[in-house]
């Protein structure tokens, strides 16, 4: 059974999502080179990216599959030792591609719970070594040092994840569908569909910005009840990003989230997960955490909390906020009515908060890291997203002077420039 489907004009949607990654994603120009990581089982739809860049112009097309399996031998199979080997060089050609501007296409579609039956302390000691031997990779990517973007496909793994109840074949075909429409593949002219979103959006973190909240105030039926406070000078982002290299891309597809950067020492209160977190290769449920002048005190998960435990206290900056992110409960994602267990998808129906590492985009003058943390910033080698938003989710915006402004209701925008944005 390979990804593919035989739904009637399904190629032609494939094609168009190929078009939309390339055009969209990383907005490829001109003699640009782009770099695509995806799965073995992605070959038909990076063949089709591959023809869509040269039709761009692109100088160079490179791709690197990878197989989830492989790490599932290793944990399952490996010696301790050849869990804690990665060879000195293993990032050395990523570092490679950015400094020569390489674009970053990434498809995702993996089995979220492939490593549910693994140790999670094998796993966590691996990841945290590959994390600080491609940090600086990562915090390129992250400083949009170049372009990039994060999309997926449908693999019968996840497809059988997401629709249980469903025969392999019609549950990979569900799950296309529910791709196309939410990056808007399945519209006449998806790349035209994108431009009036991003121009929504763009509206949107232009008000917030403007704003300058000293705090935002989250509060759900399921128990949340957060103080989230803002880094001095912070900036709202969403949607398109212009990267360093002059370039404006869409960093996530779908993405319908507007998002900036905590303040390390300023988060108090409650957070309750509204959707599992689908990390290191295990699902999450039940989250509960309590935050203190930052610091998350109260760690507790139905399930998975020794997994959760473990990826915060990765390093210092671990239990700490790095993002903070606002979603419409109708945004398209959500609307499907789909829990997809893949954190893309998911953060694009909820709103969110992430431990870790912050944007240093999100901070005025934070490509400088010592005026990143100044400012409150958040430094880690994890970046984390789980949901926390509801459809009866209210957040208000708190200001210098400790006004309140609302800014959603019952999980929907209600400040003016945010009319649809979710588009």
């Amino acid at each position: 059974m390979t990804a593919m489907t035989s739904n009637p004009g399904f190629e032609e949607k494939l094609a168009r999502y190929a078009e939309l990654l390339v055009r969209t994603g990383v907005n490829l120009p001109e003699g640009g080179k782009v770099q695509v990581n995806a799965p073995v089982e992605a070959a038909a739809l990076a063949r089709l990216v591959a023809r869509a860049a040269y039709r761009a112009g692109a100088a160079d097309v490179r791709v690197d599959y990878n197989d989830p399996h492989l790490s599932l031998a290793l944990y399952e199979d490996g010696t301790d030792a050849a869990v804690e080997f990665l060879p000195e060089w293993s990032a050395q050609e990523s570092e490679r591609l950015v400094a020569d501007g390489y674009a970053f296409i990434s498809i995702v579609g993996s089995d979220p719970s492939l490593l549910a039956g693994v140790n999670p302390e094998r796993v966590a000691r691996r990841s945290k070594l590959a994390a600080q031997m491609g940090q600086h990779v990562q915090k390129a990517i992250g400083g949009f040092e170049v372009n990039w973007t994060v999309a997926a496909m449908s693999t019968p793994a996840w497809a059988r994840r997401v629709y249980p109840e469903l025969p392999e074949e019609e549950a990979v075909a569900r799950l296309w569908d529910d791709i196309f429409k939410v990056t808007r593949a399945d519209q006449p002219d998806p790349v035209a569909a994108w431009d009036a979103h991003l121009a929504r959006l763009e509206r949107l973190t232009a008000f917030l910005t403007g704003r300058q909240y000293a705090a935002l105030h989250l509060r759900s039926g399921l128990g949340t009840d957060l103080t989230v406070g803002l880094a001095d000078g912070h900036i709202w982002q969403g949607g398109a990003e212009t990267a360093r290299n002059g370039i404006r891309a869409v960093p996530n597809l779908p993405t319908d989230e507007v998002f900036t950067a905590p303040h390390a020492g300023r988060v108090d209160g409650v957070a309750v997960a509204s959707k599992p977190l689908s990390a290191r290769g295990q699902l999450i449920e039940g989250i509960r955490v309590r935050f203190e002048g930052g610091k998350a005190v109260e760690v507790s998960a139905e399930k998975g909390e020794e997994t959760l435990r473990q990826l915060m206290e990765t390093d210092e900056g671990a239990s700490h906020l790095g993002e903070i992110a606002l979603v419409p409960a109708s945004a398209p994602v959500a609307q499907t009515g789909t829990l997809f267990l893949n954190t893309l998808f998911d953060e694009n129906a909820a709103s969110h908060i992430a431990l870790g590492r912050c944007y240093p985009t999100n901070v005025q003058h934070g490509e400088n890291p010592e005026a990143l943390l100044a400012a409150g910033g958040n430094d880690s080698l994890i970046h984390v997203d789980w949901m926390i938003g509801t459809p009866d989710m209210d957040v208000d915006g708190v200001t210098a002077d400790g006004g309140r402004e609302a800014l959603m209701r019952g999980g929907e925008w209600v400040v003016e420039c945010a009319g649809s944005a979710q588009g």
